[in-house]
């Protein structure tokens, strides 16, 4: 049998539900403050959440739905997302950007039991430690593959081969943990299994190459929502269960 020795995480939706009431208000925000009438609602954020990566979304907004704007972009993209990363932090310095239930408890849990740690997201760098810093410890993780660390961003696999090429472990020993569609084709093609945990802009997705998708990773008084897999009586997501997946 397989020996569990790694967890990678993605981030944005993952460790936290940080996509409505985090990045698409930190967005917003950004264009307001230069002077764009620019606004992202809730349901045109989720359609912009098909493209990977915050510079890219803006590109494709623009391309979509303001195709006429003639500003130096090139220089813009990159000033706008400087500024986004810069509102998201204030909003996760505020705390008003929680965990997702289960993530802190399964964290501690491996960490303690020697499960190695790692992060493999499209999100900014200072965006995802700006979480870790907030409700974990940032030392836990082993890597942490932010960002334009690799220049294929999901769905491509490129993030986790990096990741598993840092770490000098095989794919058969890892588990990652993903929240979207383009995320788990990228783990599904670096050969890696996935536990999904939908949420109101994923929940829609197909995820039938998952090994196991729910509604989060649940706590001992608050059980997790099976909607695809087995989990063998469990109620909650703990090693346990990670080493039967694999």
């Amino acid at each position: 049998m397989t020996q569990l020795k790694a967890f990678i995480f993605d981030v944005d939706g993952t460790l936290a539900e940080t996509e409505k009431d985090g990045h698409r208000m930190a967005f917003n925000r950004a264009f307001a403050e230069a002077n764009l009438d620019w606004y992202w609602t809730e349901s045109l954020y989720g359609e912009l959440l098909e493209i990977s990566g915050g510079k890219e979304r803006i590109s494709y907004y623009l391309q979509q739905y303001n195709p006429e704007f003639k500003e130096n972009l090139e220089t813009l993209i990159p000033q706008l997302h400087q500024a986004k990363t810069t509102h998201y932090r204030q909003l996760l310095s505020s705390g008003e950007i929680q965990l997702r239930r289960g993530v802190k408890r399964l964290i501690e849990e491996a960490y303690q039991e020697g499960i190695r740690l790692a992060i493999a997201t499209t999100s900014a760098l200072p965006n995802a430690l700006a979480l870790l810093e907030k409700h974990l410890n940032p030392h836990w993780f082993e890597v942490i593959a932010a960002g334009d660390i690799v220049s294929n961003k999901k769905p491509a696999p490129d993030i986790y081969h990096y990741v598993l090429d840092k770490m000098n472990l095989l794919p058969e020993e890892c588990l990652v943990f993903e929240d979207s569609f383009h995320g788990l084709q990228a783990a599904y093609q670096a050969n890696l299994k996935t536990v999904i945990t939908i949420h109101d802009y994923t929940k829609e997705q197909d995820f039938s190459l998952a090994s196991l998708v729910l509604n989060h990773l649940g706590e001992p008084d608050k059980m997790f929502t099976i909607i695809r897999g087995e989990v063998q009586n469990k109620h909650y997501f703990d090693l346990e269960l990670a080493k039967l997946l694999l």
